[in-house]
């Protein structure tokens, strides 16, 4: 029986790029979005299903109680806004999926819901929407709030929040615009109508302002870490972003997750949980590993990793000896990255965890294309699909030499084992896509 090939996507985000190695990003200023587009095309030739542009809404302080290590190292910033680099992306490519990056707690729904729409006509039905509630509370500040929401409330307000969107993407009939030269009617007003949602957290009268998109709707993707998370994945997403804490756990997830969303009535099938993976490739096994030494042993990468852990935790690290074992800790913010970060039971020193997020947290997926394709190939083997997230190594900088490597090396070797897809099927929407196998 032949191979069942996964899913692959993209995780990044409009920042910098490599700037403090030989090989650099792309030689400069990344802000006109030129090196993002490159990227994207690179992914398109090797066939990816969607780049994802993550957001953050603040600088954060939570290493040590200042912003110095995040702007001196450029760590969760600085960053620009996905909305715009998504539009660019999707003009410039035909087949990739694009997915931005908004948090319901930064847009009213309806301007969040027209946004979509629109960025999916313009990506002609291969956009979609990362759902996020926002983990930071330097974030909500910048909002004017005090605070943000617990976990809870959080998700539940996301749950009214998507079905307020939906109902507005479901404000017009599909066959609304008719375009009849005879009568002069562009629109038929008897297809288009206003909603009148009131919830516990929400209100809009609608109907939207702008036509209905090729997919109606966006795409959902969503990283729920949590089990509230995990439950609002289960019920909304068709693409779910989840943390690698070995195999095990990563069978452990996607099972939960599918369990979650048979029992809400779902097809579980429908999701499509791609765990984020950091490859680190060389023409040998011994060149990947040195490359991954550079990284490891470099003087402030403890630093750096634990600044961006704690960015996303809203912890601070700075307060944990290094070689002692870290204690159990729970958080507001990004619960399943700490859970997936801490390793609770393990017994590992606060260095030792840092160092296994190099990959972020897989093992076997530091050595030459054809061992990286394999390891992969047995994990997807063993946890049942569905695929993998790239990103860069945990605390470096994204760079045309590691796109190239991804794309011309991973993605080559996994294509000869039948394990990615080696077309895309023309015209397909993201979603359509993502339910292709």
């Amino acid at each position: 029986m032949s191979p069942r090939p996964f899913h692959l996507g993209w995780f990044t985000n409009f920042a910098v790029d490599e700037w403090t190695k030989p090989f650099t990003g792309g030689g400069g200023d990344p802000w006109d979005g030129a090196f993002y587009v490159d990227m994207a095309k690179a992914m398109e030739r090797a066939c990816f299903d969607y780049i994802m542009l993550e957001d953050t809404l603040m600088i954060s302080e939570a290493y040590g109680g200042t912003n110095e290590i995040y702007l001196k190292h450029n760590i969760m910033g600085p960053k620009a806004d996905p909305s715009p680099m998504a539009a660019l992306i999707g003009a410039s490519t035909t087949n990739l999926g694009v997915v931005a990056t908004f948090s319901t707690m930064a847009y009213p729904p309806f301007m969040l819901a027209r946004l979509c729409s629109t960025l999916d006509s313009i990506c002609k039905g291969r956009f979609g929407w990362n759902i996020v509630t926002t983990g930071e509370d330097l974030a909500a500040e910048n909002f004017g709030m005090d605070k943000l929401p617990p976990r809870q409330e959080r998700y539940d307000m996301a749950d009214e929040y998507v079905e307020l969107c939906k109902q507005l993407w479901g404000s017009w009939d599909p066959d609304a615009v008719v375009r009849d030269l005879d009568s002069g009617t562009y629109a038929d007003a008897s297809k288009v109508r206003p909603i009148h949602f009131e919830g516990k957290y929400f209100k809009s009268r609608g109907p939207l302002n702008c036509v209905p998109s090729p997919q109606v709707r966006p795409a959902f993707v969503q990283a729920g870490g949590s089990p509230r998370g995990r439950q609002f994945a289960a019920m909304t997403a068709d693409s779910i972003i989840a943390p690698s804490m070995g195999v095990a756990g990563l069978k452990a997830y996607r099972d939960d997750v599918r369990a979650r969303a048979a029992a809400g009535g779902r097809d579980p099938d429908e999701i499509k949980v791609l765990f984020v993976v950091a490859p680190i490739l060389g023409e040998s096994e011994e060149e990947a590993k040195a490359k991954a030494a550079r990284i490891v042993d470099a003087p402030d990468y403890c630093e750096k990793a634990l600044a961006l852990v704690a960015a996303i935790t809203d912890i601070d690290f700075s307060t944990f000896d290094l070689d002692a074992p870290l204690p159990h800790l729970t958080t507001n913010g990004e619960q399943g990255s700490l859970d997936a970060f801490q390793q609770s039971g393990s017994g590992k020193t606060l260095r030792q965890l840092c160092a296994d997020q190099l990959a972020r947290g897989l093992d076997g997926l530091i050595g030459t294309p054809d061992q990286v394709a394999e390891r992969m190939g047995e994990v997807m083997a063993e946890v049942g699909g569905d695929g993998f997230l790239i990103t860069r190594p945990f605390t470096a900088n994204i760079s045309r030499q590691y796109i190239n490597d991804i794309c011309e090396g991973l993605v080559p070797a996994l294509q000869r084992r039948g394990l990615a897809r080696t077309r895309y099927t023309p015209g397909a929407t993201l979603r359509q896509m993502l339910r292709e196998f």
